[in-house]
Order: structure tokens, then C-alpha cells, then sequence
């Protein structure tokens, strides 16, 4: 029997450039990549609802659960099958991303957040959350001119998004790593390799 796969999650507010080193992150350690929303054929098309800016009127809790059916499609077809075949799996946005996003930024109680991920995930977690940091500043210049919908949801929301990042790394010190997002590409890699060095002890 093949040794279980590392789950790896990159986490962050806008404009962190999570999905950039995510990207490299799979690259360097063979690893499979994926993403969520959207890591699947059924949440490509969650994915391009969800961040429509045309999305009107979807309530905070239909997101949520929309969100979650994403998730269980995703760790049911594409992440644990990975893991279980003894890939590394690196995914851009997991658990981390709903309790941010829906939890603190639209408000919704974080236990019913992780409820509703709960039954997604069927307990899966990840072995290592690595939390990507830079400014609003930072973010705002990185953005493009055309957001999409969570992109344009407002200052105040993207601020509860990164209090609630913040939050969850606080409280969970031994699977979640910070890592400063400011700098070159390179920079940024260098410092991500170092923490899954430090973290996973990388095979190989």
C-alpha cells in the first residue's frame, strides 16, 4: 500500500498571490493542483456563479451551502483519491477560505460554517494551511480593473475576511503557517518551501 499523500491548503484575502504560489508550491513537490471553487466540472460551474458580479440577491446562506456542495464534490472525486494514491495535493482556498468569507465577512456563525464543511469534507483536513499576508494596499494595486463579485463586496467585508484569516491561524498555530506575501515571486516561494520543509519534512 502507496504512504497517504500531504494535503496542503493556500489560504488569503484578495490580490495575496496565493493562486501564483499555490501553482508553484505543486509544481516543485509533484503534487497534484487543484483549487476550490472550481476544482471539478460540476464546481466550474458553482465557480462561475458564485463569482459572477451579475449574481444578484444569492443569500448569505444559499453561498455557504453552495460553497459546501463544491467542497464535497471535490474532496470526494479529485483531493482524497489524490491522498489515497499517495499524491500530494495543494489546494488554493479550503475550509479556511468559507469560515473567512462566509463566516466573518458575511456573517454567518462559524459553527454553522464548519457544519455545513463538515459534512463536505467527511473530516477531512488539511496537514498543513499556509496563510498568505500582505496589505490592503498591496492587495488593491494587485487587483484588476474588473472584480468579480467577492472581489467588489467592499472594504469592511475584506477586512472582516482577513480578521477572520487571522483568527483561525491564531487559533490553530500547529497546522497553520504565516507566511509575509510581499516580495518577488521567487521571494515568496523561497519562504513557502521553507515552512513545508520545516512542517512536512518533504520527502525527496
Amino acid at each position: 500500500m502507496s504512504e497517504r499523500g500531504r494535503f496542503i491548503v493556500v489560504e488569503g484575502g484578495e490580490g495575496c498571490g496565493k493562486s501564483t504560489q499555490a501553482k508553484r508550491l505543486a509544481s516543485t513537490l509533484g503534487a497534484v493542483l487543484t483549487r476550490e471553487p472550481g476544482g471539478t466540472d460540476i464546481g466550474l460551474a458553482l465557480r462561475a456563479l458564485l463569482l459572477d458580479p451579475e449574481t444578484r440577491d444569492l443569500d448569505d446562506r444559499a453561498e455557504m451551502l453552495l460553497m459546501a456542495a463544491d467542497r464535497a464534490q471535490h474532496v470526494a472525486t479529485v483531493i482524497e483519491p489524490a491522498l489515497a494514491a499517495g499524491r500530494d495535493v495543494v489546494c488554493d482556498r479550503f475550509v479556511g477560505s468559507s469560515v473567512a468569507y462566509q463566516g466573518y465577512g458575511r456573517g454567518i456563525p462559524t459553527e454553522d460554517v464548519l457544519a455545513a464543511s463538515r459534512i463536505a469534507t467527511r473530516g477531512l483536513e488539511p496537514d498543513l494551511v499556509v496563510l498568505l499576508v500582505v496589505s490592503p494596499e498591496v492587495s488593491a494595486l494587485r487587483l484588476g480593473a474588473e472584480l468579480d463579485r467577492f472581489e467588489s463586496a467592499g472594504e469592511g467585508f475584506h477586512s472582516r475576511v482577513l480578521e477572520g484569516f487571522g483568527a483561525q491561524a491564531e487559533a490553530d498555530q500547529s497546522r497553520w503557517a504565516v507566511v509575509d506575501g510581499v516580495g518577488s515571486r521567487d521571494e515568496v516561494a523561497r519562504r513557502i518551501a521553507t515552512v513545508v520543509a520545516e512542517r512536512l519534512a518533504v520527502r525527496g
